[in-house]
């Protein structure tokens, strides 16, 4: 079992309030920091299994985002442009850019535009089964196809719960979470709820997400980022899908036709992970901080 380091947690001012902000500290007080963005109805725990599999190699720091876990009264606008100005004034905050930005999801389009935006604040990316905007459906079709595509992460938000353990009992139940479920997994599911019983919620706005999942569906300027990255750039993506069905969210023959050559982009499958498992699973975790400390080094 790995033994993952001890976060410490602050704030960083932005916009309309202050993000929480979780940090891992590297064992040297010199390593690289790694800012690490989470998808959307996640929270900055999302990165704990990676956080440990680091050992201590980088600093890693992972902010809750707006309208997220501990950062929920952060409200709007919302919109990956504006996450991406928040990350940059984490950054800024840090004072240790230029960074190796990591992004899984919808924090990959977030990460992707950050490095845009702010050229002069990101090293390098890691994009983490996201970035690359599927083909755009007619916007009539969006709402079904949100709820077709996160399933019970965007049903959650509608629900309320009795207890914390009704709560786990819901994501135990998720194919792609439950066969997950450890300590770490269980933090991150913890950070999500807020209210009090019987009627317990999730933290996540559903304002912020439908906002945010739209974006990345519609948005052009949301979806050229990844062909616009000012500095190099990896795209790790997930064997198995959100709902851990065979069919992720990418395939090679996708992104083969996706038009990314040439952009000093490299392109890697993880094998044996779905969308949640290739960060918040020991296979996926494994290999996403062996690149982040490969890169940092």
């Amino acid at each position: 079992m790995i033994v993952v380091p001890q976060y410490e947690e602050s704030t960083v001012a932005v916009p309309g309030g202050e993000l929480a902000v979780l940090r891992w500290p590297a064992a040297d007080p010199a390593a690289p920091t790694v800012l690490a963005l989470h998808g959307v109805t996640g929270n900055a725990a999302a990165w704990s299994e990676v956080a440990g599999r680091l050992a201590g190699g980088v600093t890693l720091v992972a902010p809750d985002l707006r309208g997220r876990g501990a950062s929920r009264g952060v409200g709007g606008p919302f919109g990956l442009a504006r996450h991406a100005d928040d990350a940059a004034a984490l950054i800024d905050s840090l004072g240790c850019g230029p960074v190796l930005l990591a992004g899984h999801s919808m924090g990959a389009w977030v990460a992707a535009l950050t490095a845009v935006r702010h050229p002069e604040l990101v090293a390098r990316v890691l994009l983490v089964d996201g970035a690359v905007t599927l083909p755009l459906p007619a916007e009539a079709l969006v709402e079904a196809e949100l709820a077709e595509i996160l399933g019970p992460a965007l049903a959650r938000l509608s629900m309320t719960f009795t207890d914390r353990d009704a709560y786990h009992a819901f994501w135990r139940a998720h194919p792609a979470v439950g066969p997950l479920w450890s300590p770490l997994v269980e933090e991150f599911v913890d950070r999500d709820l807020t209210g009090t019983a019987p009627e317990l919620r999730s933290t996540c706005v559903l304002e912020a997400v439908r906002t945010d999942t739209r974006q990345v569906r519609l948005d052009p300027t949301a979806s050229a980022a990844i062909r616009q990255l000012p500095c190099p750039g990896e795209l790790l993506w997930a064997e198995r899908g959100l709902l851990d069905q065979p069919q992720g969210l990418y395939d090679a023959k996708h992104l083969a036709g996706a038009g990314l050559e040439g952009n000093g982009l490299t392109i890697r499958q993880v094998p044996d992970t779905n969308h949640y498992s290739i960060v918040m699973g020991p296979v996926g975790a494994t290999v996403v901080a062996e690149r982040l400390l490969a890169t940092a080094r």
